[in-house]
């Protein structure tokens, strides 16, 4: 499997009495594809999964794939513990539901990168669809180097790393001076330069607004465009920053409310909405 282009996380509406909002959660999804995300991506840290039911989560789930399906898009399913084989078995429950599963690097367990490679490799051996790994060092407090980026791509079973180092540094520079197939940006301020240097598309949250022109941002970079880039990608960071004013889905919710597209900006605790 192969994933390129914009991938939006999407967030989980609510209603005003708090129930999740199922048939904005559907009008959203068809719309975002509709204006050119490559795929979705379900029940990600935007769609703050941790406070939803297994319920909830099954319907959240069952809506996205059937706006993917009706667009011939792909749709990739947040799962994953701290634990392998708890983990293993969030991916054996997606079998069918799913055609990837994006699964963090364990959070504060730091197992070093030796740990995160058997943990991955032990993983993709037995998991029923693609996996794409979630390098977030600022979140899981275990850093990956280039070198252990390669090494995971280069797993059987692995589509793709979706790539927030919280910057672009000497590692950055390196791994996609490999040339690999699947990374994917995951920090939205830093898409454009990271698609300059070669990576393949993004799973942002903030590509819920303006969906097209992130869109086109990829496709300027891929077909060698530098000049509408630049200034596409320019523009597109004041997107991003506008829907991180607060932590993440806070600021995009109220901006997504604001613009009649969920009933309300409502988020679940310990999140508290947006002024």
């Amino acid at each position: 499997m192969e994933l390129h282009g914009i991938h939006v996380p999407l967030v989980t509406p609510f209603t005003a009495d708090g129930a999740v909002a199922l048939d904005a959660l559907e009008r959203l999804a068809r719309d975002l594809l509709a204006d050119g995300a490559a795929g979705l991506v379900a029940l990600g840290t935007t769609g703050e999964p941790g406070s939803l039911t297994t319920a909830e989560q099954d319907a959240v789930i069952e809506v996205c794939r059937r706006a993917c399906d009706a667009h011939g898009a792909p749709l990739t399913v947040g799962a994953g513990h701290g634990g392998t084989a708890r983990t293993a078995e969030a991916l054996a429950a997606l079998d069918g539901r799913a055609d990837a599963a994006l699964v963090a690097v364990p959070a504060f367990v730091r197992p070093g990168e030796a740990g995160v490679l058997a943990h991955f490799r032990a993983l993709a051996a037995t998991s029923p669809l693609p996996l794409v790994v979630y390098h977030i060092p600022y979140r899981t407090g275990q850093p990956l180097g280039a070198a252990a980026l390669l090494d995971l791509l280069a797993l059987p079973g692995v589509a793709g790393v979706k790539y927030a180092a919280g910057g672009i540094d000497e590692q950055t520079i390196a791994l996609l001076a490999a040339a690999p197939r699947g990374v994917l940006a995951g920090d939205d301020l830093f898409l454009s330069p990271l698609l300059a240097l070669g990576a393949d598309g993004g799973i942002l949250a903030s590509a819920h607004l303006e969906t097209a022109r992130f869109a086109a941002l990829h496709r300027a970079w891929a077909d060698g465009d530098a000049a509408r880039a630049r200034t596409l990608g320019a523009a597109l960071a004041e997107v991003s920053r506008s829907a991180f004013t607060g932590p993440n889905p806070t600021g995009l919710k109220a901006l997504l409310h604001r613009a009649g597209r969920i009933p309300t900006p409502a988020v679940r605790l310990p999140l508290l909405a947006h002024a």
